[in-house]
């Protein structure tokens, strides 16, 4: 026989349905979540919509509004600075061990993640863009052999989405950030793992430094 597909379950497309909606910003101005209003509007019974929501405030992205549902929480730079801080020494860890267990594979395979994220930034798809981004850090995870880097940071990447969907296409920043990816790639690419994991270092804290630029700023 052969294996079944997983599919996501009714409480799973709920969870991404929604918190694709917060990534957008298209819920900023909404005064309240309810579960009644978003269960009609979603075309679904109250129970995948009260499981998706407690797991989104058990994550930070919502919080109890006064009286009755829930507010779309707001991001808070010292969150920032604490995902990044650990974000900065996964990253260069998963970097230096791509440079010494998978640079042939980082050459091989690595230049057509690289070429996504260009045409998603020459689409100006913000959706695209944050998509190809993780794919291009998942791919370093993979080929860096530690199984333990991706899954530290599976929890934190729908954070990073909001955050990236938050300052895209602002001023030159996908085409820094996919200059920088390029670099990295290089190091690993070659086989330098100093300077893949100080490029990765380096790439992560000048993302925080203008994220929480920005959000100040904001």
């Amino acid at each position: 026989m052969k294996p079944l597909a997983a599919q996501p379950s009714l409480t799973e497309q709920v969870y991404e349905q929604i918190l694709s909606e917060i990534i957008a910003g298209r819920l900023k101005e909404n005064p309240r979540l309810i579960q009644d209003e978003l269960a009609r509007t979603l075309g679904v019974s109250r129970q995948p919509v009260q499981q998706a929501l407690l797991l989104l405030r058990n994550q930070g992205f919502l919080r109890d509004a006064p009286g009755r549902g829930l507010l779309v929480a707001p991001i808070e730079p010292g969150f920032v600075r604490d995902l990044f801080e650990v974000r900065a020494v996964a990253e260069a860890l998963a970097c230096r061990l791509a440079a010494e267990r998978g640079s042939k594979a980082a050459a091989k395979l690595g230049p057509r993640f690289i070429e996504e994220g260009r045409k998603a930034e020459r689409d100006g798809n913000v959706a695209k863009l944050i998509a190809a981004d993780m794919r291009f850090h998942e791919f370093l995870y993979e080929i860096s052999g530690n199984g333990l880097i991706k899954e530290t940071m599976q929890p934190y990447w729908a954070h990073l989405r909001r955050l990236m969907g938050e300052v895209l296409l602002k001023d030159e920043t996908p085409r820094q950030i996919w200059d920088e990816h390029d670099a990295i790639l290089q190091a690993v690419s070659r086989g330098d793992a100093d300077d893949a994991e100080e490029l990765a270092r380096r790439h992560i804290t000048k993302a925080a430094d203008m994220f929480i630029a920005r959000l100040q700023a904001a």
